[in-house]
């Protein structure tokens, strides 16, 4: 039998991620795109989303971030976990908006990682910059591939 692509490696473990992230799905985010190393995923601004101020919870934008971070450093199937992350928060996000969060890697050295992700709303406008920093637990991985 032969061995999964880099892809479809990437595809088993969002699929065996997804099944445990209570988070992710509460907030109805959508996984768009997978691969080894990047991740897209979108969520709608609901009203129990909004903050005082009538604007999407900017730590609701730091968890479509994140999560779009863990399924992107996760790809290759070794267990990671976040070592730290910052985010920008540069405009707000309001009800019904579509947030797509894309991110990619920057670097991944040994066991630590380094990955960049881009908030967008539906008109292409920059909501939020984040930056998280992976760590990999070596030998632990996420899915039995065989």
């Amino acid at each position: 039998m032969a061995e999964p692509s880099p892809q479809q490696i990437a595809e088993k473990v969002r699929d065996a991620m997804l099944a445990g992230d209570h988070a992710t799905k509460m907030l109805g985010m959508r996984i768009v795109e997978v691969g080894p190393g990047r991740a897209v995923i979108e969520m709608v601004v609901r009203q129990d989303m909004l903050n005082g101020h009538a604007i999407c919870h900017g730590g609701l934008i730091a968890t479509l971030a994140d999560s779009t971070f863990a399924f992107a450093c996760n790809a290759y199937n070794e267990l990671s976990v976040a070592s730290g992350f910052s985010i920008d928060l540069v405009a707000p996000a309001h009800l019904d908006d579509v947030l797509t969060a894309r991110c990619h890697e920057v670097s991944k050295s040994g066991r630590t990682g380094v990955y960049d992700t881009e908030v967008l709303n539906q008109r292409g406008e920059r909501i939020a910059v984040f930056r998280g920093r992976s760590y990999t637990m070596r030998g632990k991985p996420v899915v039995a591939l065989g």
